[in-house]
């Protein structure tokens, strides 16, 4: 599971980034500060399993019941109208891009940075013309990636050597798209039976972008809400989530936390302090501004952000394999060690496969340990399952 961040220069992306994943980066007030990928781990919540039991065990990834999950976060290079062309950072963007699996848009909806990036005064640049350049930028890539080769296509179509849906999802492998994504654009459409040179630059661009939207999703992280003058703004961005936050209150408090000053976790919508925490009059008015962002967007939003994009955009479930089916334990003894996310729709031998190959090649059957039945290799799972696998290569 991968996640990509992106947004141009100076809107907080490197902040949110660290934030996130609390993995040092440079953080800086000029254009490309993040000059390759950092890739760190962050975190989704969902109930763990233990609930369903009510039992208490010993895991770090495990909170009063909340389940924290891994998740990879990509923080690619600075973007820039023409990123498309090569411009700015714009070829080393959308190689790192094509990683993604859904795609963090951070905005500065405070209009406090022009197009390139460049600090303006609060309120005076419109954001709304980055949430469309960004929009228009991966759809001429799109665009470009399926031009460069129409010609070709359209002979081969022809020719016969190929059909419409498989040599459109050929040219597209790098991005990781698959046929069934390419014909269900084509068939909602009405282009599945349209003879490929019948088509017009409006044909081209119309189901590109809807092969963008479903292949690779974003959503937008409002960052700097808490400067925003008029947050209403949110509601004239259309077609996508959009999500209020601000990474740098997120950072404060998870530093402050790490020091032992207020107890915090990530998406909480309050933090207190520490008992019999002695603190200086600096952090006392930086905490005294945390209670205002609070009072304006209820919690960073960060989290929410993550969550939001794993289990509703992504519609990922999570799943926790274990080896005892009484016990719930790994042969360590460790109670509901891992957990999974997989897609929905994902079936037992699917979570074998990620769990490892071998096993997947050697499945047998799987057990369901909430209803104790035992469940075939075609079983489609749900979220907050506990299955044991039983495979040859994990049998005596």
């Amino acid at each position: 599971m991968q996640i990509g961040l992106f947004g141009k220069a100076n809107v907080g992306k490197s902040t949110f980034f660290s934030a996130a994943t609390e993995t040092p980066v440079p953080i800086g007030n000029f254009p490309f500060t993040t000059i390759h990928p950092n890739i760190g781990v962050a975190y989704v919540q969902s109930d763990c399993a233990c609930k369903h039991f009510g039992i208490e065990h010993k895991n770090q990834l495990c909170m009063k019941g909340t389940r924290f999950i891994p998740v990879k976060l990509i923080d690619v290079a600075g973007l820039v109208p023409g990123a498309h062309e090569g411009k700015g950072l714009g070829n080393q963007f959308l190689d790192d891009a094509r990683q993604a699996e859904v795609l963090i848009h951070v905005v500065d909806i405070a209009g406090t940075t022009d197009i390139q990036g460049q600090p303006v005064p609060i309120g005076t640049h419109d954001p709304l013309e980055d949430v469309e350049f960004v929009q228009d930028e991966f759809d001429q890539w799109f665009v470009d990636i399926l031009q460069r080769e129409w010609d070709k296509l359209t002979k081969e179509i022809e020719q016969k050597r190929t059909k419409l849906v498989d040599g459109i999802a050929k040219r597209f492998t790098g991005l990781g798209i698959k046929d069934y994504q390419v014909h269900d654009v084509l068939h909602k459409l009405d282009l599945i039976a349209k003879n490929p040179k019948e088509w017009i630059s409006s044909d081209v661009q119309t189901f590109v972008k809807e092969l963008r939207k479903i292949t690779k999703p974003i959503i937008i992280a409002a960052n700097k809400a808490d400067l925003c003058k008029d947050l209403d703004i949110i509601k004239k961005i259309s077609d996508t989530v959009v999500i209020p936050c601000s990474a740098e209150t997120e950072l404060l408090l998870r530093k402050a936390s790490k020091a032992g000053i207020v107890n915090y976790t990530s998406g909480d919508e309050q933090f207190s302090l520490v008992d019999n925490t002695k603190i200086l009059p600096q952090q006392q008015k930086a905490l005294d501004l945390v209670k205002i962002v609070f009072s304006k967007i209820h919690s960073t939003g960060i989290q929410k952000i993550l969550n939001i994009a794993v289990f509703d955009v992504l519609k990922f479930i999570v799943v926790f394999p274990v080896e005892d089916e009484t016990k719930l334990t790994n042969k360590d003894g460790d109670v509901l060690p891992d957990s999974k996310l997989l897609p929905k729709n994902s079936t037992a031998k699917d979570l074998a496969g990620l769990i490892h190959a071998d096993i997947a090649k050697g499945f047998l059957h799987a057990i369901d340990c909430k209803t104790k039945q035992r469940i075939g290799g075609d079983h489609i799972l749900k979220n907050g399952d506990v299955i044991k696998i039983v495979s040859t290569l994990s049998r005596g």
